[in-house]
């Protein structure tokens, strides 16, 4: 055995894990497809100065988790590779003059990411996003086909059950007071808190709410949620898309602790998790309101809102739950021989009846026809053409145990493919 393997937090995907998540992100493209969200394919590395902005530079992911490449050559800036889709897609929104297209502009991708994190169950730390953008539309319409599109999504995939936990964030003008008020909240017990708590009740007390520190947890049961402590602009905003989501049919569980730490989030903010399920191996991914990023970034100011669902998630989730998508079939037809002489017309044979819509194999092997014949029931194939001696071609039947006499080519791949048609 080589000495070789996978890094730490980097895994192989094989048979079956390995068509469940092609299968869900081929489903997540044609979510994104038929809402209308344009297709965006991001560079795997950016500026570390973008995600520095972006995720906030004393952030975990930016301090701790970010992966950065060190310049070379003639590179003046550093790179690093994604954390995560969103910086990138307000990057080129801004950079590609999208304003002035019709707004919002409508963004989606499934986008490889990179975190240097403590690898576990569900967090990797090379892992597949399901990112959707809507950039340019500030009302509670947006909000609610962006969270409606991602329930959607992983309902069709078989998880039925799943719950938008939601709540709003408020703006600039109402969450400054209600910060003070759980500042004031939680610093009676600021020496029970952990290092990274305590810190946070200075410079950050939302952070505080998301904890999983037990001390904090325990102090938030009881933190006033910020959805009584809304300006009127975003206590209306926030009825309107709990009211919506209602009438839409999406299960909503009103959570107070569901907060973004960053100053650019506005209002709406959410999470779809399963019901049952604790911490982060329920929470299949979220969203938010980013009302203050384009303009962060460099922008003219600008609403946005988007969600991240996490692929390696979803198929964990659906592993669990025995929902998982059969594996890749194999081969409906082997193309098997008897001499070393037929190899190329095997594959010939082969690559003609994939052109028909078949699929398709050659057995390239020198084995005797009985163990090639073992292979294609191993590979689940419905039949075997077996090239004979003299050129003609043999059609056995997998499925009735049954074996035609020999024939000419065209009318042997003719029944082939009038076979896998039948059985299909």
């Amino acid at each position: 055995m080589s000495g070789f393997q996978s890094p730490r937090g980097l895994r192989d995907l094989l048979e079956p894990l390995a068509s469940a998540h092609g299968w869900a992100t081929d489903r997540a493209w044609a979510a994104a497809d038929a809402a209308g969200y344009a297709r965006i394919e991001l560079p795997i590395a950016e500026e570390s100065a973008l995600f520095e902005r972006a995720v906030g530079g004393t952030s975990d992911i930016v301090a701790k988790e970010l992966y950065r490449l060190e310049p070379r050559g003639d590179d003046a800036v550093t790179l690093a590779l994604r954390p995560e889709a969103t910086a990138g897609a307000v990057r080129a929104y801004i950079q590609h003059g999208m304003r002035s297209q019709p707004q919002p502009v409508r963004l989606a991708t499934v986008a490889q990411l990179f975190r240097y994190d403590r690898p576990q169950k569900g967090r990797y730390r090379q892992f597949t996003q399901f990112d959707i953008e809507a950039i340019g539309d500030g009302g509670p319409g947006i909000d609610l086909e962006v969270i409606a599109i991602g329930a959607a999504y992983l309902r069709e995939l078989g998880l039925t059950d799943v719950q938008v936990h939601l709540n709003s964030v408020g703006c600039t003008a109402c969450r400054p007071a209600y910060v003070e008020t759980l500042r004031a909240h939680f610093t009676p017990v600021s020496q029970e808190l952990s290092e990274v708590d305590q810190s946070r009740l200075t410079t950050n007390p939302l952070r505080l709410l998301d904890s999983n520190e037990t001390a904090a947890v325990k102090r938030a049961a009881t933190a006033p949620a910020i959805t009584d402590h809304l300006c009127a602009d975003c206590a209306a905003h926030h009825a309107a898309v709990v009211s919506g989501l209602a009438t839409i049919g999406v299960t909503v569980v009103a959570a107070p602790r569901v907060v973004r730490g960053l100053d650019y989030y506005t209002r709406t903010a959410w999470e779809y998790l399963l019901p049952g399920e604790q911490g982060q191996q329920g929470a299949l991914g979220g969203g938010g309101r980013y009302d203050g990023l384009v303009e962060l970034l460099g922008g003219t100011p600008t609403p946005a809102i988007g969600f991240a669902i996490g692929i390696d998630r979803v198929v964990l989730a659906l592993e669990a739950r025995g929902l998982l998508p059969a594996a890749a079939a194999g081969p409906a037809i082997v193309v098997a021989g008897i001499e070393a002489e037929s190899l190329a017309n095997r594959v010939a044979i082969a690559a003609e009846l994939r052109a028909a819509g078949a699929s398709a194999r050659a057995d390239v092997s020198t084995r005797k026809i009985g163990k090639q014949l073992e292979g294609a029931v191993r590979d689940g194939a419905l039949a075997v053409i077996i090239v004979e001696p003299d050129g003609r071609l043999t059609l056995r039947d997998l499925v009735k145990a049954s074996q035609a006499e020999p024939a000419e080519r065209g009318g042997v791949i003719a029944a082939a493919l009038r076979l896998v048609q039948n059985e299909g």
